[in-house]
């Protein structure tokens, strides 16, 4: 039905639909690894000691992270650079271009935790040795991978490796048991390994921790057993 105007029209304004204002979200920038990033003046950095039975000197691993995002919620803490020293110069000129192959993917960004496990999986044609406490190195180079991964973990990379309570309860329990079964003489308490002097190779964890007990082996450092 039509309206009629009784009234003079003294002035008009046209009826916009309402927009519903949207509150703005502020876009933060969040920095990732990447090859372009400059060295700061300073990097954070960690030094592992590697001591094996093949060389009479030590070797210090030493890696350099760099903080992105510094004060922020999304602070993270990357690998920058890796160097290798030594008073060995057996070694110098593969530990060299190792460690700059190494930085090299450290600034290129992304997922860089395969380098560990490739490290890990070098074995040396003469055979490898025991680190102190019973863990099998099958070469120079997978212990260098371990300090890495060592490290990855350290600054969040990689999770913690833990036991679960049940696994745990389990070794604690296996360990007493066999403890008091076993006469040890004096040397033998004075072992430099934390576990039995008669324990076995651990095929999963390469520790010398494997005892076996009622018909069953049982690894006490990760815990696996040949019974579920």
């Amino acid at each position: 039905m039509n309206k009629i105007i009784s009234k003079k029209i003294v002035g008009f304004d046209i009826v916009k639909p309402e927009v519903e204002t949207k509150p703005q979200v502020e876009q933060v920038q969040v920095q990732h690894m990447h090859e372009s990033i400059e060295r700061p003046d300073m990097l954070l950095g960690s030094t592992y000691k590697i001591k094996t039975p093949l060389s009479e000197h030590a070797l210090y691993v030493t890696i350099n992270d760099v903080v992105l995002n510094e004060g922020t919620p999304h602070e993270l803490r990357r690998p920058f650079e890796i160097f290798i020293n030594s008073k060995n110069l057996e070694h110098f000129q593969w530990v060299v271009a190792l460690t700059r192959v190494i930085s090299a993917v450290f600034r290129k960004g992304g997922d860089v935790t395969f380098l560990a496990e490739e490290l890990k999986a070098v074995f040396d044609p003469q055979g490898g040795y025991f680190k102190k406490g019973g863990k099998f190195m099958p070469s120079l180079v997978a212990e260098i991978g371990e300090a890495i991964e060592t490290h990855l973990r350290m600054i969040g990379l990689l999770p913690n490796l833990q036991l679960s309570p049940e696994q745990q309860s389990l070794i604690d329990e296996k360990r007493a048991q066999y403890e008091k079964t076993q006469h040890q003489n004096s040397a033998q308490s004075e072992t430099s390994s934390q576990f039995p002097a008669d324990a076995q190779l651990c095929t999963k964890c390469h520790t010398k921790a494997v005892i076996r007990m009622d018909g069953c082996n049982t690894c006490l450092n990760c815990g696996d057993s040949k019974c579920g």
